[in-house]
């Protein structure tokens, strides 16, 4: 990497590894050599040692080692260029600049460098007018209305754009040549072509950085009721949106360190969650997420949770994002926050704990899709088709065979199909790159297992022993979750009142599908019932129970959660599965 008498040789020599390491881990002087915490692995005790003399590392945990390129290079996940840009920056070492070897290159070079000068100076001309115009202090007044003191006003760098429509360009002319004050996306042209204007008029402004920090565009509120409501900048020769993740410049120390991301959707959601104290958030900017935006985050952490708005956009957004990082091979969450709220608004009026928790607590995306699959008409086997259709896409985009076989067992789960008929199905599908699965009875079955529908018939017939199978239901909770619980409510509280069973009187209190499921199961023919049968139909909506809490129990493990839980966890798993093992 570093040949001698090259840039690169010569920076090494300057450079002192010991302070540039040292900004992203603590250090402590041991003998001759610096030890610490290593950050590419989880311990307890050091076992990563710099050697200023060598000008080397070494993890003796996990074994990673090399000089001061091969750090920044694992740290920034950058190429060797930019690891030899910011070990110089950092150690205040000039290089020289790699000359463009066509004219044309270097003219790009000179445009591109440019148009970051013209955003910085754009940058502190709208600081100016929020701080000190009688049309910035009505902007302030909004900010504070949101729940934005000075101090975050600065630290983010939030300014404003003035109500004249050649503010801006005023500043900016006599130091721009007019060609590139329109190539800026600053200034726009009217149609006719004959004058430049501002582009961005009477709004608060949110600086937007690239991944090195420097300002690149623009996204604009509107401060009154101008429409829209946002306006960023066009894609210029150095802003592209689908390259672009605002706050990734701030947040990329906090990302390598959670290891994980939060995703939201704007300005506002991205610096409500950074000062609730997550700084491991990015914002997509309202847009759909893009690949390339992805292949950036995935730089830093393959974790993400997706926390969009809960309107109607939010949500086909948040379905595309999944979709999309899936691909991708991201290990994806999603948090739907509570009464339809926006991070922001969550935040302003629940606090930052609240919404901490609810991060920590942030279901895999499998269980937020098969809730929103659930939202349709279960009641009804295309109604079950619907929302096994819905799930199939995300289905196929997953890489791994081991998620994707996981995935089918949670959908017959929780939708009650029949788990191999569904995933015949669903492998038919994928291999014949369809997105729907054919229409098939046996997938969605006959309603009701036949344990189900046995018993019914028990609660309705059995007189010799229907008050004690009612009395055991009722206290076990058995028939809580199944398709058919109501049909078992209705017929538990008429057995345990030890008045006859009137068929007509109950099926009249049910709604429409269960009132004809339950005559249905009446006028099935079947043997005379006995305890004996009854009680092995309990025993399998036991184990059936048990199952279904081992399964619950494994997505909370899955989910690492702290260490006692975790135990408590595994304990409660060992216990299932005994019992399930002593029932077989």
């Amino acid at each position: 990497m570093a040949e001698a008498g090259s840039t690169a040789e010569r920076v090494k020599q300057q450079a002192d590894i010991v302070r540039v390491v040292g900004e992203y881990v603590r250090l402590k002087k041991t003998g001759k050599d610096f030890s610490g915490l290593c950050p590419f692995h989880q311990e307890k005790t050091p076992s990563f040692t710099v050697s200023p003399i060598k000008q080397i590392f070494y993890c003796f945990g996990c074994g990673k080692g090399g000089d001061i390129f091969n750090f920044v290079m694992e740290m920034e996940r950058c190429e060797f260029p930019d690891a030899l840009r910011l070990v110089a920056e950092k150690c205040g070492i000039s290089i020289p600049k790699p000359k463009p070897s066509l004219p044309a290159e270097r003219t790009q070079s000179s445009v591109r460098t440019t148009l970051v000068e013209m955003h910085r100076e754009a940058q502190t001309f709208f600081v100016n007018q929020l701080q000190g115009t009688a049309e910035g202090k009505l902007a302030r007044a909004y900010l504070e209305d949101r729940g934005l003191d000075k101090a975050t006003i600065d630290r983010f760098g939030i300014g404003y754009a003035p109500s004249g429509g050649d503010s801006l360009l005023r500043h900016l002319k006599g130091k721009y040549a007019e060609k590139l004050l329109a190539e800026s996306g600053l200034v726009s042209r009217e149609q006719n072509g004959s004058r430049l204007f501002d582009r961005f008029r009477r709004r608060i402004t949110f600086p937007i950085a690239n991944e090195a920090g420097k300002i690149v565009a623009f996204g604009c509120r509107a401060l009154g009721d101008d429409q829209p409501k946002y306006l960023n900048s066009p894609e210029t020769p150095i802003y592209s949106k689908s390259n672009v993740l605002y706050h990734l410049d701030r947040a990329k120390e906090a990302l390598r360190r959670s290891d994980f991301a939060v995703l939201v959707e704007g300005y506002m959601d991205a610096i409500a969650v950074a000062r609730a104290g997550i700084s491991n958030v990015v914002a997509s900017c309202g847009t759909s997420l893009a690949e390339p935006q992805i292949k950036l985050l995935g730089r830093f952490t393959k974790r993400v949770i997706v926390n969009y708005d809960p309107d109607t956009a939010g949500q086909a957004a948040t379905e595309r994002s999944i979709a999309i990082l899936l691909e991708q091979d991201f290990e994806v969450r999603v948090l739907a926050l509570p009464g339809k709220a926006d991070p922001d608004k969550f935040i302003r009026e629940q606090g930052p704990d609240a919404y901490m928790k609810l991060v920590k607590e942030s279901p895999p995306y499998v269980d937020y899709l098969i809730a929103r699959a659930r939202q349709m008409d279960m009641s009804t086997a295309e109604g079950k088709l619907r929302a096994v259709n819905f799930l199939l896409p995300y289905v196929q985009k997953i890489p791994n065979r081991i998620l994707r076989s996981e995935w089918a067992t949670r959908i017959a789960q929780q939708l009650r199909l029949d788990e191999p008929v569904l995933r015949a199905a669903l492998s038919k599908a994928a291999a014949e790159r369809r997105s729907e699965v054919k229409t098939q009875p046996e997938l969605v079955g006959r309603a009701a297992k036949p344990v189900e529908r046995l018993l019914i018939r028990m609660l309705s017939e059995a007189e010799g022993f229907r008050r004690e199978l009612a009395q055991e239901l009722q206290d076990s909770q058995l028939y809580h979750g199944l398709e058919t619980e109501k049909i078992f409510g209705a017929l538990i509280v008429a057995s345990l009142s030890g008045q006859a069973i009137q068929a007509t009187e109950i099926a009249a209190a049910l709604e429409d599908r269960d009132r004809r499921l339950l005559y249905e199961i009446l006028f099935e023919e079947t043997s005379e019932p006995t305890w004996d049968e009854a009680q092995s139909c309990v025993d399998a909506l036991r184990h059936r129970q048990a199952e279904k809490q081992l399964a619950e129990v494994q997505r909370s493990i899955e989910a690492s959660p702290p260490g006692a839980e975790l135990r408590d966890l595994l304990q409660r798993k060992q216990d299932l599965m005994r019992r399930l093992a002593a029932a077989r």
